[in-house]
């Protein structure tokens, strides 16, 4: 199979590239290095997901990007240094290959950027998705995956979040636009028969996570003595998912589009093991082997209480079976930090 990932040099997009080609397919990677974090470590990233192990040298942005195309470049992986709110540029890459599956991970992520750049957020979330379901539809392409987030749950009062609650009261940007793909997603497959699985992530964490995010930030800082900002009194908790289960979710979620047709679905991909920020520290500290500095502060605007997600659809429906506890995915994840 051909299969077409955006964002594939992402912490997530990243994995799963790996996965694929394993598995014996053709991957084409758009990307587009965005300066959220630095362009590095997503070369990185995707070396490791090409199986590439050789000393990168860098030098700049755009000098190491055009040889990290050049180098990973194969029969069976091609990489596109590629904006997805450019319909012309993608246009080009459908042109040029026969593409068989999308899976679209390319977004701008985070709750509280959202809120300072919510005009950005909306055109890449939305019209970005929008441009590669534009040419779904032309290039006659029916089976895809989009990543969703379980943000779209807002502060739900209904514990644990299930596919069939009402999310129409979103408290961030970022979580208004997942909501905006998943309903555009109805759309493109109502009219145009595009197969699809909107994935609702849970709080996915473990190796190659993003530097910005809290337990790869935590962990740093934590081992480097600094301060860690410690936002309200702790209580506030997540459905933290593990990288390698979200794979197996993603994978299980192909194969049920390959072999299933006229098919729009919206699935929880979580732990189902909720765990507060206190306990998350804590568990940091143990495997770290030392105590956090806190810094105190108030809870930030468009962060939610809880997550928790019910997964008994991704059970019933595709199989889904996670099984890495929060101990066990923490010692895995600051074991990669502290041999990188």
């Amino acid at each position: 199979m051909n299969y077409l990932v955006t964002g594939g040099s992402g912490f997530i997009g990243s994995h799963l590239v790996e996965h694929l080609l394993k598995n014996g397919h053709s991957v084409i990677n758009i990307d587009n290095f965005d300066d959220f974090y630095d362009y590095k470590i997503k070369i990185e990233n995707t070396l490791e997901s090409v199986g590439k192990t050789n000393e990168f040298t860098f030098h700049n942005k755009s000098t190491d990007i055009q040889k990290l195309i050049f180098e990973t470049s194969s029969k069976n992986y091609q990489l596109y240094y590629q904006d997805i709110r450019d319909k012309n540029g993608l246009e080009k890459i459908f042109q040029k290959h026969k593409i068989d599956f999308v899976i679209h991970l390319a977004a701008l992520a985070g709750v509280r950027p959202s809120i300072e750049r919510p005009l950005e957020y909306e055109e890449v979330n939305v019209k970005g998705t929008m441009n590669l379901w534009e040419l779904c539809k032309e290039f006659n392409i029916n089976k895809f995956i989009c990543a969703s987030s379980s943000s779209v749950y807002g502060n739900n009062k209904t514990i644990p979040f299930s596919e069939t609650d009402n999310v129409d009261n979103p408290i961030s940007p970022y979580a208004a636009t997942k909501k905006c793909g998943e309903i555009l997603g109805h759309v493109y497959h109502h009219l145009y028969k595009i197969d699809m699985i909107q994935l609702r992530f849970f709080t996915v964490y473990g190796p190659r996570q993003r530097p910005d995010l809290a337990i790869h930030k935590f962990t740093k800082l934590i081992s480097e003595n600094q301060e860690i900002p410690f936002y309200g009194d702790g209580a506030t908790s997540r459905d933290y998912t593990f990288i390698d289960d979200i794979i197996d979710g993603m994978l299980k979620s192909i194969h049920y589009l390959e072999t299933h047709d006229n098919v729009y679905e919206i699935i929880n991909l979580g732990e189902n093991e909720v765990i507060n920020l206190n306990e998350m520290v804590s568990t940091i500290e143990a495997s770290l082997q030392k105590n956090a500095l806190k810094k105190m502060l108030p809870l930030q605007a468009g962060d939610v209480m809880k997550t928790n997600a019910d997964i008994t659809k991704a059970k019933n429906l595709i199989g889904y079976k996670p099984t890495t506890k929060f101990q066990n995915g923490i010692k895995k994840f600051v074991e990669w930090f502290l041999g990188k």
